[in-house]
């Protein structure tokens, strides 16, 4: 079978090419991509290649499909998995396989590694080990974006699963947010801080009973108040505040105040910004969880800490990249609930423009690019599509339908766009 695929050669070299699958052996999987969201770790391997820690060091002669939180349908099952799945399928995948056999050692992942599978393609063969580690998962919910977002909101499923606390008096570390707590995400109304949110205020076991979430772009906390308010946050117990740190004097001093004058049990950093994490630093209550999120594209990047409280207060530092793959089950199963995370989408587009999206995308405003393999269309910010709708029909009925979901997009848009696109 023929795909058409977006393709990783060196530095900056992507390349829309069309070329054939081998025919998938009995171990593999041929599975049609619908739907991928482009990540900014895509943006990352794209500009490091062959120097990347996820990227093939023979990358120029045989290239990789890029793309790794994508979504769609399974077509021809290999005999070995015939008792698993079954053609017509929805499926995303979990793209961290920590695999040793793979191509680069342990950090081999679809997007990243594979020649034949990748979310910026329109057909991909899924190999064995994807299976093997548990990676192909089923999605049950209503069309394919959902899917596509499991990713990305795994990884915050991830972070707060990672963040701990200690028991004064013994040596146990309790994982896990503190449960009626105090909670701050900083830098927090950009996609990744808004799954965040939205995670936060929808979980079901345990959350926070204060959540601080802080930016510097009034335009974005107004966005993000507007996708998850603090009203919809109380009916679920929490105390939600949306915080511009830029008009404050001084923000440590503030937030704490914020705080009751405790500070915070768990503070998310979303940035990589060093004054930001001085900052989450500075309102770390006793027993503070500082969790680094934002990856740093500095290998030397560095920020201070206090070590004073370290000794004395018990605050105390972890980083996460990523989900595992029971994060991942966790988002698809709270999304097939009813939890929409489409408030991280943005821009709409297809397959034709990846190549400049990746490659621009930390200068492309807004959240999510999501994009759709089997059409053509232009990057578009949803919030364009009423004036492109003056001239183009296509344009003008997805802007209805948006219209009538607070601005968002949704399944109904989709489904549109992938008969009509």
């Amino acid at each position: 079978m023929k795909t058409k695929a977006v393709r990783l050669y060196g530095k900056n070299d992507l390349r829309l090419e069309e070329f054939e699958l081998p025919p998938i052996k009995e171990n593999e999987i041929l599975a049609k991509v619908v739907s991928d969201s482009i990540c900014m770790s895509s943006y990352k391997a794209t500009h490091e290649a062959d120097i990347h820690k996820r990227v093939p060091r023979n990358v120029a002669t045989n290239p990789v499909i890029i793309g790794h939180e994508f979504a769609g349908e399974l077509v021809e099952i290999g005999d070995k998995w015939k008792n698993q799945f079954k053609a017509g399928d929805k499926f995303s995948i979990q793209p961290a396989l920590n695999d040793p056999n793979g191509p680069v050692g342990i950090l081999s992942a679809p997007g990243y590694s594979y020649p034949f599978i990748g979310g910026d393609a329109t057909y991909v063969v899924i190999p064995n080990e994807v299976m093997e580690n548990g990676c192909l998962l089923h999605y049950g919910g209503a069309g394919y974006y959902p899917a596509s977002l499991s990713e990305p909101l795994s990884c915050v499923i991830g972070a707060m699963h990672a963040n701990y606390h200690t028991v004064q008096g013994s040596y146990a570390h309790n994982m896990e947010i503190r449960d009626g707590g105090k909670m701050a995400i900083l830098a927090g109304v950009g996609p990744m801080g808004l799954a965040a949110v939205n995670y936060a205020i929808h979980r079901r076991d345990r959350k926070p009973k204060l959540l601080i979430v802080t930016d510097i772009d009034q335009s974005r906390l107004d966005r993000a108040a507007q996708l998850y308010s603090p009203e919809e946050a109380a009916q679920n117990g929490i105390e939600l505040k949306y915080i511009n740190t830029g008009k404050m004097e001084n923000p440590v001093s503030e937030l704490k105040t914020l705080s009751g004058g405790e500070g915070y049990d768990d503070v998310f950093v979303f940035a990589p910004v060093a004054p930001i994490i001085e900052q989450a630093d500075g309102i770390l209550a006793i027993d503070g969880c500082l969790n680094f999120f934002a990856g740093p594209a500095k290998t030397d990047f560095k920020a201070s800490f206090n070590f004073y409280n370290v000794h004395y207060a018990r605050t105390h530092i972890v980083g996460t990249s990523g989900g595992n793959r029971d994060d991942m089950v966790e988002a698809l199963d709270i999304m097939t609930q009813g939890v929409d995370p489409a408030g991280l989408v943005t821009h709409i587009g297809g397959i034709d423009a990846v190549i400049d999206t990746t490659k621009n995308l930390p200068s492309i405003p807004g959240g999510k690019k999501l994009i759709y393999t089997h059409i053509n269309m232009p990057l578009t910010a949803i919030a364009d599509f009423e004036e492109k709708g003056t001239e183009n029909p296509l344009f003008a009925a997805l802007h209805e339908l948006c219209a009538a979901h607070k601005g968002l997009w949704n399944v109904a848009a989709e489904t549109f766009l992938l008969e009509n696109g």
